[in-house]
């Protein structure tokens, strides 16, 4: 309307000067006019399906193509839209996976506590079963203090895995000198070291070093040297050695088992992941756990065969960051 009151009061003036230059400015002004007017109503249309294809995105649809908006802002427009319709499909698909996660762990943790209650429910009918002695019954009672103890490092394992999962756990930054990290870690499996005669080796250098939260560490490095109890023969080795260079400080723990299949080792720190042949009495959460905690070190944890038979962890904690 601005405009065509303008191209008239320009033609007005015009006109008395040059009837022909009067009516050539009110045809390009018409001509103008159409076409910014054609031009405004293909943009509206524009605008109205792209508003169109935002609602369709908001009630669940993923297969919008923004592809064909082409022109001026409407395709600038168009492509800050497609950068959010990206990143909305890609949380979606994380909050999908989240979900799909969360109930496969509540499954296995169902699962794995399931095993544990049965037992302690059956060992509970054998105690109210007539004529047992007095070995029966401490036997009875031994492996349910046993069952419990599982039961509670589950829990306890899975509770502290959803923590550093959530970013809910801070790390403390202290200095801990790696043989007595080792030392603490070993102290929990004294008893297990010694009724299997399984010989531990710490090899130590003196001022080997790491900034960290020991008592993270040290459960770490125990559901390690747990593992490696686990699987090794009675009269076994286990070899604990700590070193320091430029680059990292790191911690090898060695043992004299049958090793670990290559199918295994890549998905042995995988959450609730136990091997057909090992760790079958296991939660397959205990080297995951271990895992996390090394990592949110600024660490790294590998896992090899030995030579001439055995596992090798291979811990370290990076000077700088990765």
């Amino acid at each position: 309307m601005l405009q065509a009151a303008a191209a008239a009061a320009g033609a007005g003036v015009s006109f008395a000067f040059s009837h022909i230059s009067s009516l050539i400015l009110l045809a390009v002004s018409a001509v103008i006019i159409a076409a910014e007017y054609i031009s405004d109503i293909r943009r509206n249309k524009e605008l109205l399906r792209l508003c169109d294809n935002i609602d369709r995105i908001l009630h669940g649809e993923d297969n919008i193509d923004f592809n064909d908006y082409q022109e001026g802002v409407t395709g600038i427009l168009k492509a800050e839209i497609h950068k959010m319709t990206v990143k909305l499909r890609e949380q979606n698909a994380g909050l999908k996976k989240e979900k799909m996660y969360l109930k496969e762990s509540l499954e296995d943790i169902s699962h794995q506590l399931r095993t544990p209650l049965t037992s302690m429910i059956l060992i509970n009918e054998m105690l109210t079963q007539p004529g047992l002695n007095e070995r029966q019954k401490m036997e009875c009672l031994r492996e349910q203090y046993t069952l419990i103890d599982q039961m509670k490092w589950l829990i306890e394992t899975m509770l502290n895995l959803s923590r550093i999962d959530a970013g809910a756990v801070t790390m403390r930054k202290d200095t801990i000198d790696c043989g007595e990290l080792i030392k603490r870690s070993l102290e929990p499996l004294a008893v297990s070291l010694d009724l299997k005669g399984v010989d531990t080796e710490i090899c130590c250098a003196d001022n080997t070093t790491i900034e960290g939260d020991i008592h993270y560490l040290s459960e770490a490095l125990l559901n390690l040297l747990k593992n490696c109890v686990e699987h090794t023969p009675p009269g076994g080795n286990i070899k604990i050695s700590a070193e320091n260079n430029p680059l990292y400080t790191g911690i090898k723990i060695t043992d004299t088992g049958e090793g670990i299949k290559k199918e295994d080792s890549a998905r042995i720190f995988d959450r609730f992941y136990r091997s057909s042949e090992f760790n079958k009495s296991g939660y397959g959460i205990g080297l995951s756990f271990a895992k996390k905690v090394i990592v949110s070190h600024n660490g790294s944890i590998t896992v090899s065969n030995a030579n001439p038979k055995g596992a090798c962890f291979d811990i370290r904690f990076y000077k700088s960051s990765i």
